[in-house]
């Protein structure tokens, strides 16, 4: 799959969570990191999504710990959580 396709593909699924508050947290991490995202980074964040919600919230706030394979910078950026605009 080509990159420009597998970031749509990403971008679907991270803001079609089931849920509005995983949507504006996964979705809203997605938009402001997803172009930068390297090959790497891709493969970890397609690993991601395949996790339950709530177990990824969690994990960005800081009520959990990760897992060892989700450790790292990228998720360090999800749990800045400086990326999420609520509509008003």
């Amino acid at each position: 799959m080509d990159r420009d396709a597998r970031l749509k593909r990403l971008r679907f699924r991270a803001w079609h969570r089931g849920t509005r508050e995983a949507d504006f947290m996964i979705g809203g991490f997605f938009d402001a990191h997803g172009a930068t995202l390297g090959e790497a980074e891709m493969d970890w964040f397609e690993a991601l999504l395949e996790e339950q919600d709530v177990d990824i919230m969690a994990w960005a706030i800081g009520t959990a710990p990760p897992p060892a394979r989700y450790q790292g910078e990228t998720m360090r950026r999800l749990q800045q959580l400086n990326f999420i605009n609520y509509p008003e």
